[in-house]
């Protein structure tokens, strides 16, 4: 077997709804993805990725955003204003553990450098940092990632196809036991429920060996003997969901807590020690920084069941093939210490799926 492919690639469909174009948060229009991955001699796997709404200033126009906390034992900043105030204003970014910090600091400085008035007249901003533990392979101790890396990875940030598994945040992550890493999705919805898209990108950092699940077939179980050192308690991930549909911060806290049962599809449990977060936005309006009007009119989803129903449905297809595709496109890795990540083995995979009955399910030729 040679090269890493996406679940689509391999014949591995989930759910009911289509994906769109690029299948990946990016097909939520105005969407960028930015990625700066650090791998140096034998210690160094880590990275930082940072995703951003849209191509404006963020901070004089936010959007509608919520975060919904599944198991809390991790180290973000920023998810108490959004949760308070019900708006994103910083890029959204993506890091190990013990650079949450450096990472913070790094985006203030980011905002000061593109904006004067920072601290002055404009306020001040709230970064929004979420991380996932890399320590088995990353020298976390190190904190290697700085603030140019954080600089770099908003200055990166593009549309288009989003480079998934062992880059940026996702560099030193396991997952199930196996390399885990970045991986994304997307799903439409249909022009009677009003077109539009919800899109996935995930940090994977969790789960045991024998939980994982791909379309309901105990594959962990059945890799029982594949190489690979138990992970230790805990292991985290970050959902990022992203729509063009015109959502409150209320209903985006309602998308959001969908995101856990796409994760809870692949056989995660949420452990004791795990920190599994979901940070949701919408692109379809803006919320200027300083109102000039004393009252506002937005537009918003009925919520008659309609469409939030088909993008609650979205929300957890697009968050189970994001992890899926973490998992298969993800190499395998060697780091710190001689500790080693197994890639999910891609032809294990295929034949375990064909013989529970999905024929369709094949290797491509390369």
């Amino acid at each position: 077997m040679s090269g890493r492919f996406r679940a689509r690639e391999l014949g591995i469909k989930t759910g009911l709804l289509q994906p769109g174009p690029l299948n990946g948060i990016t097909d939520v229009m105005g969407v960028r993805v930015g990625h700066v991955t650090l791998i140096e001699g034998k210690t160094v796997r880590t990275g930082v990725t940072a995703v951003l709404p849209h191509d404006g200033d963020l901070f004089h126009e936010k959007v509608f955003a919520a975060v919904h906390t599944l198991n809390g034992f991790g180290k973000a900043t920023g998810f108490e204003q959004v949760r308070e105030v019900g708006t994103l204003e910083a890029p959204v970014l993506l890091c190990s553990t013990l650079d949450v910090g450096r990472v913070a600091d790094g985006v203030v400085g980011w905002v000061l450098e593109h904006d004067p008035e920072m601290g002055k007249r404009a306020g001040t901003v709230s970064p929004l940092v979420a991380e996932c533990f890399d320590g088995y392979l990353n020298d976390a101790r190190a904190r290697t990632v700085g603030p140019e890396h954080v600089w770099a990875a908003i200055e990166r940030a593009q549309t288009g196809p989003v480079a998934e598994g062992n880059v940026g945040a996702g560099t030193g992550m396991s997952g199930f036991e196996f390399k885990g890493g970045v991986g994304t999705s997307s799903r439409q919805i249909g022009e009677r429920y009003g077109s539009y898209t919800v899109g996935a990108l995930v940090v994977l950092n969790c789960g045991r060996r024998q939980q994982l699940l791909v379309k309901g077939v105990p594959v962990g179980q059945a890799l029982a003997d594949w190489p690979g050192e138990p992970a230790p308690e805990g292991g985290s991930i970050i959902m990022v969901l992203a729509t063009d549909a015109p959502l409150s911060a209320r209903q985006l806290a309602r998308v959001a807590r969908r995101a856990v049962l796409g994760l809870g599809r692949t056989g995660a449990i949420a452990t004791h020690r795990s920190g599994d977060f979901v940070i949701a936005f919408s692109t379809a309006q803006r919320v200027p920084h300083r109102e000039e009007q004393l009252t506002r009119t937005l537009t918003v989803l009925a919520e008659d069941g309609r469409a939030i129903n088909w993008l609650f449905q979205a929300a957890v297809e697009a968050t189970e093939e994001a992890i899926i595709n973490a998992l298969c496109v993800a190499e395998t890795m060697q780091g710190r210490d001689d500790h080693v990540r197994q890639g999910l083995p891609l032809d294990r995979l295929v034949e375990l799926l064909y013989t529970h009955g999905y024929p369709s399910v094949r290797l491509p030729q390369v």
